[in-house]
């Protein structure tokens, strides 16, 4: 399963980047995370292996987060391994003529096991929980909103 969404904010390019890629911000944008441990490589860097963990209605979900290329301001790619899912995602960030910054997220889904028959009949959930992220993410670049207020 694949898709790519974007999403406008109103913010330039380098102040995007310096809340994306700060580690501090995930939980003010991403609901359910609980934390992040580095395992190996350089941190934050191509070829860093990370485990988060995220709360999802009363499981817990752990996952190997693998940086695949770190080129920012302009890129930023990354596989999540967990249970039966692998997610490959590439993060592109534009800067636009009026000053805003353009965030497009390519996303490739595979199942195994029990997922397959989740990614056959909800595809749409994955793409939802996704465009959910960037939306939570503009909200607290652009207004400091924190998912951790609601």
């Amino acid at each position: 399963m694949e898709y790519t969404l974007d999403i406008e904010i109103k913010l330039p390019r380098n102040q995007v980047i310096e809340k994306f890629n700060n580690e501090e911000n995930i939980k003010h944008w991403q609901k359910g995370f609980v934390s992040m441990e580095h395992l190996s490589g350089i941190k934050g860097k191509t070829g860093a292996i990370s485990k988060l963990t995220y709360k999802m209605g009363k499981r817990e979900i752990e996952m190997i987060e693998t940086i695949t290329l770190f080129d920012l301001p302009e890129s930023f790619h990354l596989t999540f391994d967990a249970k039966n899912v692998y997610n490959i995602q590439e993060n592109y960030f534009e800067e636009l003529s009026n000053g805003n910054t353009k965030w497009v997220s390519k996303n490739e889904f595979k199942f195994n096991g029990f997922m397959k028959l989740m990614g056959f009949l909800m595809p749409g959930a994955f793409k939802k929980q996704s465009c959910a992220y960037m939306e939570d993410f503009k909200a607290f670049a652009e207004e400091g909103k924190s998912v951790l207020d609601n």
